[in-house]
């Protein structure tokens, strides 16, 4: 299996900024919120994280007997010059266009599209990999990365366009678990918060 994890709280996070390629660290409830992981993570035997400090420091924190395994692929969209910026710098008309047109950047960033393709491609390499542990149900793969990207893998495990991204929550410190049933891909868990 594949257990998904949107790292912990993060300083833009707690400032309601958006976070995409900027780089600032865990807060203190965002280390608590990853240490809260371990013992539901006992069973991972790789780790992947977002080369992005608040995924790496989560990952390192979740699964402190593992080093992870950087993935580009794994990065959070980018907002471009938005990174770091408050929400209210966006206007009602350039949110409703990026929700309304899937492959349409936000301004000069990246499109929600463009983070689906990176993401469909890395499971897909697992999926059509026999031995991956895609296809364990002893042995798990985490990934610690963020919201767009976990989106993605949601969509893809449930065989829908992107755009019902729109459609979901992804909380920090969650766990989202994907695994496969022959060549197909499914959806296990979503958005499970350890208390």
């Amino acid at each position: 299996m594949i257990i998904l994890i949107r790292h912990g709280q993060s300083t833009t996070n707690q400032l309601g900024l958006l976070g995409g390629r900027s780089n600032p660290p865990l807060t203190e409830q965002g280390r608590d919120q990853a240490r809260r992981l371990i013992p539901h993570l006992l069973d991972v035997k790789e780790v992947w994280a977002s080369p992005l400090e608040r995924a790496r420091d989560t990952a390192r924190l979740c699964v402190p007997t593992l080093e992870p395994v950087i993935k580009e692929t794994f990065i959070e969209v980018d907002y471009g010059s938005l990174d770091g910026r408050p929400l209210a710098s966006i206007t009602a008309e350039q949110w409703r266009e990026f929700e309304g047109v899937h492959d349409r950047p936000l301004l000069d960033g990246e499109s929600l599209d463009a983070v689906d393709q990176r993401v469909y491609a890395e499971l897909d390499a697992l999926l059509a990999d026999p031995e991956s542990l895609l296809h364990r149900g002893d042995e798990h793969l985490a990934i610690v990365s963020h919201v767009s990207p976990i989106k993605a893998a949601i969509t893809w495990g449930l065989g829908v366009h992107g755009s019902v991204a729109w459609r979901m929550r992804v909380d920090n410190g969650s766990m989202t678990v994907l695994s496969s049933r022959g060549a197909a891909a499914m959806l296990v868990r979503s958005n499970v918060v350890p208390l």
